[in-house]
């Protein structure tokens, strides 16, 4: 059965949004609630909806970066409740790479063709103002043409604190330092009463705004994010996914939007049932209809819907390619925040794996830069690089990490 046939069969409030999001009309958030909330025929509907969308605005590419994430500490000073990744400064666990062994990880990942480092962490005390300028100085003096993607909004905001000015200049001093794009992580929910009961003390969504939109007006772009599958309602998800939409409206700087499936098994809002009625992440159909409704509602402002395969596992992750995704994300090389939460899925997917699970479902692969800009299209499977034969022992892993000695973390304030 057709598109046409089951919009003409499905529920008239199902078919009503489809043919607007067809005709690339807005999407209201009542519709995007409905469309949520699809089930039987009309729940495949919203998927073929989203795909064919996705070719409009992305092609039949498939596309990936080959990176290295370098999360340079585990020690921090809040303590959300779906982060299992952060320790206590006091506590045997915290690590903390200095910047020889950051800029080391960054070389071995350019030798192996990667184009980017995504540098972010915890939030240590006593952090000085300009630790983040002197990595991404460090990086770039030894790596000159890596794209450093780093630095949360969550982040910049401490680091402004910590250096005693603005956000607006503190921006300055990192786009001056180096970084060349900021992750837009620490989004999770924008809603401010969520957050005060996941993350209390955490970036306020006011904060969020601030930092991204500032970041966009200086000509940094940046990506977007939303963590769901745990204490949201659908209505909650919807309203996110509308604010992104209308800062894109208003300043153009998204390059892509990632929802990101919350891993419970660790987390310690989950493991210490901290909340009344918590889930353990979204359902496989919940997930597939939140990628399908992001590409519906972002429909011509933000071209790029990323899945994370950290979190689904490849072989989902090639699945949310036909519900309106385009993108499989980094290689990573080193995955440390999902896996300590309990993502099973590894730390490194390599690109020959990336371009098979494209082909397996009759799409092209491509390589892009952080931008999307595309580097290289492969019609034929090219000879293996050296990130398809690296033995994953060579890049170590979190679990190893957090046991090295040399990188344990010294707190100033034991000294």
């Amino acid at each position: 059965m057709n598109a046409e046939a089951l919009l003409h069969e499905a529920d008239p409030l199902v078919s009503q949004a489809l043919e607007r999001a067809l005709s690339d009309r807005e999407v209201s958030e009542s519709d995007a609630l409905i469309l949520l909330q699809a089930r039987g025929a009309d729940f495949h509907l919203v998927g073929m909806v989203a795909d064919e969308l996705r070719r409009r605005s992305a092609g039949d590419l498939v596309t990936y970066v080959v990176n290295r994430n370098i999360n340079f500490t585990n020690v921090c000073i809040k303590q959300c409740g779906f982060c299992a990744f952060s320790r206590d400064f006091r506590e045997e666990e915290g690590y903390y790479l200095p910047p020889s062994e950051i800029v080391r990880r960054a070389a071995e990942a350019h030798r192996m063709g990667a184009t980017e480092v995504c540098v972010q962490a915890g939030l240590p005390p006593d952090m000085p103002g300009d630790t983040y300028e002197k990595i991404c100085r460090a990086i770039k003096s030894e790596i000159p043409d890596i794209h450093i993607h780093g630095f949360s909004p969550e982040e910049v905001l401490y680091g402004a604190a910590r250096s005693g000015v603005t956000v607006v200049e503190f921006l300055r001093r990192l786009k001056e330092a180096g970084v060349d794009t900021l992750p837009g992580t620490s989004a999770e929910i924008l809603d401010q009463g969520l957050r005060d009961r996941i993350s209390p003390g955490r970036i306020t969504v006011k904060e969020w705004v601030g930092v991204i939109t500032a970041a966009h007006r200086m000509g940094i772009r940046t990506t977007s994010t939303m963590m769901f599958g745990h204490l949201e309602s659908l209505q909650d998800r919807v309203r996110h996914i509308a604010k992104i939409r209308d800062i894109q409206k208003e300043t153009g700087g998204f390059t892509e939007f990632v929802p990101l499936n919350f891993i419970h098994t660790e987390a310690p809002m989950y493991a210490r049932n901290l909340h009344d009625g918590i889930k353990s992440g979204a359902s496989a159909p919940d997930v597939m209809l939140t990628h399908a409704v992001s590409r519906i509602m972002l429909n011509g402002l933000i071209d790029n819907i990323q899945m994370s395969w950290v979190k689904e596992g490849p072989r989902f992750a090639q699945v949310l390619l036909g519900w309106g995704a385009n993108d499989f994300g980094g290689t990573l090389i080193n995955e440390s925040i999902s896996t300590s939460a309990g993502a099973s899925h590894g730390q490194l997917l390599r690109p020959k794996q990336i371009r098979q699970l494209a082909r397996d479902i009759g799409r092209t692969p491509a390589e892009r830069d952080t931008r999307y800009g595309i580097i290289r299209t492969f019609d034929d499977e090219p000879k293996e690089g050296a990130l398809d034969v690296a033995a994953d022992s060579q890049f170590g892993s979190y679990f190893e990490l957090v046991k090295i000695k040399k990188f344990r973390y010294d707190n100033p304030r034991t000294r």
